[in-house]
């Protein structure tokens, strides 16, 4: 590969564990270059754990409370080459307008896997990889940023 070629990032997408770290969670995070975690972690674990596989950059979600979540920020923004990725719990809480600043928004909260592109923006959400919720699946995603080019797929952990 020539320097001139852009070098790929590996992105593990992870939210919603609420304290439960699955096996088959951390098998498809194996290899992977970062790890965005988007709230409602659940627990310092959970992050510790995460952290032996890639630095982590995590937000709060509605369920983080106490000492331990105290240091997680609201919402981060993750740099990955030429890439800006804002990183939210609950997308309906995202107050600027992405189109223009950002190139990924990664948010949580809703456990239904998601990606979608509007506006130029792709919007991310990985789902659930915690505790099943109702019906709805247990999910991962995975990106490879290659340059300004970006590629997201959801992973079925279950």
């Amino acid at each position: 590969m020539s320097s001139s070629q852009p070098k790929s990032t590996l992105i593990g997408v992870i939210s919603d564990t609420h304290g439960l770290l699955r096996p088959e969670a951390v098998a498809s995070l194996e290899g992977v270059d970062l790890i965005l975690h988007a709230g409602d972690v659940g627990s310092a674990e959970v992050i510790q754990n995460l952290q032996t596989l890639a630095p982590v950059v995590a937000v709060r979600g509605n369920n983080d409370k106490g000492e331990w979540a105290s240091g997680l920020p609201e919402w981060e923004v993750a740099q990955v080459g030429s890439v800006s990725i804002y990183l939210i719990h609950n997308l309906t809480e995202m107050d600027i307008s992405p189109t223009g600043t950002f190139e990924v928004v990664v948010s949580g909260h809703s456990h239904k896997p998601a990606v979608e592109t509007r506006r130029g923006v792709v919007f991310v959400n990985p789902g659930s990889a915690g505790p099943r919720r109702f019906s709805l699946p247990v999910t991962i995603a995975r990106m490879k940023v290659s340059g300004c080019e970006i590629e997201t797929e959801i992973v079925d952990l279950l």
